[in-house]
């Protein structure tokens, strides 16, 4: 109880860092930890990172990786798939949840023992299933359900239940993506220092 305390306050306010397996939480001083979230066992957070209000981010089965400057916004669950020699095609070595630098992941959104490389874009509301991969400036529409070991190739846009290439991203979509990625690295300092004017 007291490693948890230690880690959770007072950088990190209503936030429950909780060590599991041996392995507890890795957070980089910049990132900007919401109240609300539940962060547990073999996660790292990146540089300037920002986990938004209330979301779960679980590495008890496996690990979790998230990169620099990567915004994972409100409501969002992400989660791991376990290690063993399954006969349903899992690898030996389960399916680990990474996540690049410069990722947008939208509010809601369901990110489950898969890849998403720099610059990747997942919408609000969409899920990325167990072995699937966003390619990098690939982006996954609002909604979307990615099935389980697809891909979605670099500047492609994939949408729909089950989701499906629909066009390749225009160079201007890539700009918005990457000034989206600017604001929540600059709104995330707001935020943090409001949540920690809070505690004063």
């Amino acid at each position: 109880m007291r490693e948890e305390s230690a880690l959770s306050a007072p950088d990190y306010p209503d936030v429950s860092i909780i060590p599991f397996g041996g392995k507890a939480p890795r957070i980089h001083p910049s990132a900007f930890i919401a109240p609300g979230c539940r962060i547990i066992g073999d996660v790292e957070i990146g540089e300037d990172a920002s986990i938004w209000y209330n979301c779960v981010i679980r590495g008890d089965v496996n690990r979790v990786r998230i990169g620099a400057r990567t915004n994972v916004q409100d409501g969002t669950v992400i989660h791991c798939d376990s290690p063993g020699d399954r006969a349903d095609g899992r690898p030996a070595d389960g399916w680990p949840a990474i996540i690049g630098d410069d990722v947008l992941i939208g509010h809601m959104a369901m990110i489950h023992g898969c890849v998403l490389e720099d610059r990747a874009f997942v919408g609000l509301g969409a899920i990325v299933m167990s072995g699937a991969r966003l390619e990098s400036d690939a982006m996954l529409a609002a909604g979307a359900l990615l099935a389980p070991g697809k891909s979605v190739l670099h500047r492609q846009l994939w949408a729909g239940r089950p989701a499906k290439f629909m066009r390749d991203l225009s160079d201007e979509a890539l700009i918005d993506m990457r000034e989206g990625v600017d604001h929540y690295v600059h709104n995330a300092k707001a935020h943090k220092g409001a949540v920690k004017a809070m505690g004063e």
